[in-house]
C-alpha cells in the first residue's frame, strides 16, 4: 500500500463511538450551523481529528441516513487536512438537505472551523 492510499484511508481510531464521547461534545455546546450540517466540536488531547455521526429519521428512511453517512464519512476521509487537529466532531445532517458529497464536505470543513474556534478558546 502506498503512503496516499494509507494516509486516506479511514481508519477505526478516526471514529468516534463510545456515548460518553458524543455527551462529552454535546455538553461542550461548541456548535455551527448551515443549511445542510449542524456539527458540534470539542477538543479530545489526540493529534488527529475524530468523527461521530448522528442521522435522525427525520432525515428519511434508512436508505437515506445510511446514504448520509456514507457521504459524512467520505466528506471527512477527503477533507482530514483541512480539519483542525486534536478535536471531536459530531455531525448531523439537516432535514430536507440534499447528501451530496461537495456540498457535505464544504460544510464540514467550514462549519468545523468556525465551532472549533468557540471549543479551543
Amino acid at each position: 500500500m502506498t503512503l496516499l492510499m494509507t494516509k486516506l484511508r479511514f481508519l477505526a481510531r478516526h471514529h468516534l463511538r463510545s456515548g460518553a464521547d458524543f455527551a462529552r461534545v454535546y455538553a461542550r455546546r461548541a456548535s455551527a450551523s448551515d443549511e445542510t450540517l449542524l456539527v458540534y466540536v470539542d477538543r479530545n488531547n489526540l493529534a488527529h481529528a475524530r468523527i461521530g455521526l448522528s442521522v435522525s429519521r427525520k432525515v428519511g428512511g434508512a436508505v437515506v441516513r445510511n446514504r448520509w453517512k456514507r457521504i459524512l464519512r467520505e466528506a471527512f476521509r477527503l477533507s482530514a487536512d483541512a480539519l483542525p487537529a486534536g478535536v471531536d466532531i459530531v455531525v448531523i445532517p439537516r432535514a430536507g438537505a440534499v447528501a451530496e458529497l461537495q456540498s457535505a464536505s464544504n460544510s464540514l470543513v467550514r462549519l468545523t472551523g468556525r465551532a472549533a474556534k468557540k471549543a479551543l478558546r
